[in-house]
C-alpha cells in the first residue's frame, strides 16, 4: 500500500499542464489494455510526445498492466473481443489444441486470439482511459489547489507579520 501511495504522490506532483498530464495518463491506460506487453511504455511515450501530452504520465498509465494484473486484463480482453468477433473455438480450447497438436493448434489460433485481444482491449480501454483522464485531472487539480491555498495562506501570514512589524516601528 505504501508503494501505491508513493506512486500517487509522485504522480500528482508531475510538472506540466494538468490537462496534458491527464491526457497522457489516459493514453497510457488505453495502451496498457492493448496486447503489446513489453512495448507499451515505448508506444505510450512516443504517442504522448507526438500529441504533446505528458510522457511520464503516459508511462505511468501503462503500469495498469503488470505481472499481477496482466493475466486478468488479457483474459477479459480476449473474452470481450471473442464475443464481439464470435471467434470462440468450437468444442472448447483444450479440444481444439489437442486435436491439432499443441503448437500447431496454438499457431493456427494466434490471429484469432490477437484479434480478440486487440478488439477487447479497445472496447475495454476506452472507458478505462476516460475514467483515468477524469481521475487524473481531479487528482492533479486537487493537489495544485491545495498547494495554491497553502501558498496564499503563507503569503497572507507574511503580509500580516510585515504589517505588525511596521506598526511596531512607527509607534
Amino acid at each position: 500500500m505504501q508503494k501505491v501511495r508513493s506512486f500517487y504522490e509522485r504522480f500528482i506532483r508531475l510538472r506540466g499542464n494538468p490537462r496534458e498530464i491527464a491526457l497522457g495518463f489516459a493514453l497510457g491506460l488505453f495502451i496498457g489494455m492493448s496486447p503489446t506487453m513489453g512495448f507499451q511504455m515505448v508506444i505510450a511515450a512516443f504517442c504522448a510526445a507526438l500529441l504533446g501530452w505528458n510522457k511520464w504520465s503516459a508511462a505511468a498509465g501503462v503500469w495498469i498492466t503488470n505481472p499481477v494484473t496482466a493475466p486478468a486484463i488479457y483474459a477479459m480482453n480476449y473474452w470481450v473481443g471473442s464475443k464481439l468477433l464470435n471467434l470462440g473455438w468450437p468444442g472448447g480450447t483444450a479440444q481444439a489444441l489437442e486435436a491439432s497438436g499443441l503448437v500447431s493448434g496454438a499457431l493456427q489460433k494466434t490471429p484469432h486470439v490477437l484479434a480478440s485481444m486487440t478488439l477487447g482491449g479497445i472496447v475495454l480501454g476506452v472507458p478505462v482511459a476516460f475514467a483515468g483522464y477524469w481521475a487524473a485531472l481531479w487528482a492533479v487539480g486537487r493537489y495544485r489547489g491545495q498547494v495554491k491555498a497553502k501558498l496564499e495562506r503563507t503569503r497572507q501570514r507574511l503580509r500580516e507579520e510585515r504589517a505588525r512589524r511596521k506598526a511596531a516601528r512607527s509607534s
